[in-house]
């Protein structure tokens, strides 16, 4: 109990304390003019109170992941609280907040194109199709999840449900933001929040005892917590699904200085959810063992849900399983259509413009919502994470060709290619090869790296220089 409750102020000291620091040495300034106002186009680019956007960039970052990672993540128990502080602090606050004040600095600008101004044109048209793809997968999951679990409910035709959540995406990613997204995702983003407050009362006020960190490995198959538990705890921990939402908001920010709140600030938010969740699911079973036969993540939180609260509980599972994913994936369309439009520089003011780059998209997510791509979506989990240290290396040939304090990203960017690299040499969905070989292959790309990098940056300043 004692050392969750110190996670918890750990977050929130790591945003006042080390989220200054981050925007100090990037240099934030308020005096700036935002794309929200230089641009504003009534569509994608509209001013937003800074309290809705914070509550839209939470939602739309959200989701799911804070609570199916973290209860995925609780498996190798309490040692996955210094992963989801550690990790929010020095890495996925970092990484959202950088991700989202690039895009503010260049008028709006979606991942790829971003990348491509600091890591080349190479790059750029590798995460051009890499992002996208990555969003239309995230956008159909999220369709037929959800459909599925409505099915189970009333009965009604996955069918049906499906094409009623399509049409809704479809809304959502053309209308103005400010017309749907920006008066939905407000409320569901505090109903988030309150849902994860409720199941910390229902913890405490049923006296279930949290456990205390150890440096242990708990898991019940034994799986290895390097490089597992730092690819299942995302969303939570660092993400790079984040890198294609926070231009969505970057269009939206009025004030330079308003950023640390919104970027930092909903990350760390994210990060206290999936250290809620992730104690509750630790404490409500009593051992990591009955949490892996508790069935799958949807069935572990509707569990702790109706458990601990009873009917209200019930109806924050509903909204958990439901509604979350749902919000995730209108968001993820969007920016897929705001991602190809950039890199075609298409002029989305015109609502017909909006529909020629929608009506392809949803063409390819309906399709895939009747294939059978499990074996692609396994990978899901290394390539978000794999996007997340592209975005980590971006931001430091920022502050690099900025001759500022690069560390702040270069580091945890270092640490993420040798989970990653690590990762795809030894899982099953990767090369299955022995932690012998994989182990230091993975250490020794994070060396080289951060080597190149330095190497990169030397250049960069002599020539700016």
């Amino acid at each position: 109990m004692v050392s969750f409750l110190l996670s918890i102020v750990a977050l929130i000291l790591g945003y006042v304390l080390y989220g200054k620091l981050v925007e100090a040495i990037y240099g934030a300034d308020p005096s700036k003019t935002t794309p929200a106002i230089a641009l504003n186009d009534g569509v994608d680019f509209v001013a937003l109170d800074k309290k809705k956007a914070f509550l839209i960039q939470f939602l739309n970052i959200a989701g799911l992941g804070p609570i199916f990672g973290a209860v995925a993540g609780a498996y190798w128990g309490p040692v996955a609280f210094l992963w989801i502080v550690l990790g929010s602090i020095f890495a996925g606050a970092t990484h959202d907040y950088f991700s989202g004040m690039l895009s503010m600095k260049h008028n709006g600008e979606t991942v790829a194109e971003i990348v491509g101004r600091y890591l080349g044109i190479a790059a750029k048209n590798v995460m051009r199709i890499f992002s996208v793809v990555l969003l239309i997968l995230v956008g159909v999951i999220f369709i037929t999840g959800p459909a599925d679990i409505l099915l189970s409910m009333t009965g009604v035709s996955k069918f049906v449900w499906i094409g009623l959540i399509i049409l809704y995406y479809l809304c959502a990613t053309v209308i103005p933001i400010d017309k749907i997204i920006g008066k939905i995702y407000p409320i569901f983003g505090a109903a988030l929040i309150i849902m994860g407050l409720g199941i910390l009362y229902g913890i405490f006020n049923q006296g279930y005892a949290i456990p205390e960190i150890q440096l242990v490995n708990l898991h019940p198959t034994g799986k290895a917590i390097f490089p597992y538990l730092f690819i299942t705890i995302a969303c939570g921990a660092i993400s790079g699904f984040h890198s294609t939402q926070s231009p969505i908001i970057a269009r939206c920010i009025s004030n330079e200085k308003e950023g640390r709140m919104i970027f930092y600030g909903a990350m760390i938010a994210e990060g206290i959810l999936a250290l809620i969740w992730a104690a509750a699911s630790m404490a409500f079973f009593g051992s990591t063992e009955a949490l892996a036969n508790a069935g799958p993540a949807a069935i572990v939180v509707k569990t702790i849900s109706v458990s601990l609260l009873g009917t209200f509980g019930g109806v924050l599972a509903l909204f958990g399983v439901v509604a979350c994913p749902i919000t995730s994936g209108d968001t993820a369309f969007r920016s897929a259509r705001l991602a190809i439009a950039d890199a075609i520089h298409f002029n989305q003011s015109p609502i017909k413009n909006r529909f020629l780059i929608a009506i392809p998209l949803f063409s390819i997510g309906v399709v895939l919502c009747f294939i059978d791509f499990g074996i692609i979506w396994r990978y899901f989990a290394w390539s978000n994470q794999t996007l997340a240290t592209i975005m980590l290396w971006t931001a430091s040939a920022f502050l690099a060709k900025s001759k500022k304090f690069h560390y702040i990203t270069s580091l945890p960017a270092t640490f993420m290619t040798t989970v990653v690299t690590s990762y795809i040499l030894i899982a099953p969905e990767g090369l299955s090869l022995p932690t012998t070989i994989g182990y230091p292959v993975g250490i020794a790309s994070g060396i080289i790296a951060f080597l190149w990098f330095l190497l990169f940056s030397n250049k960069t300043n002599k020539v700016v220089g």
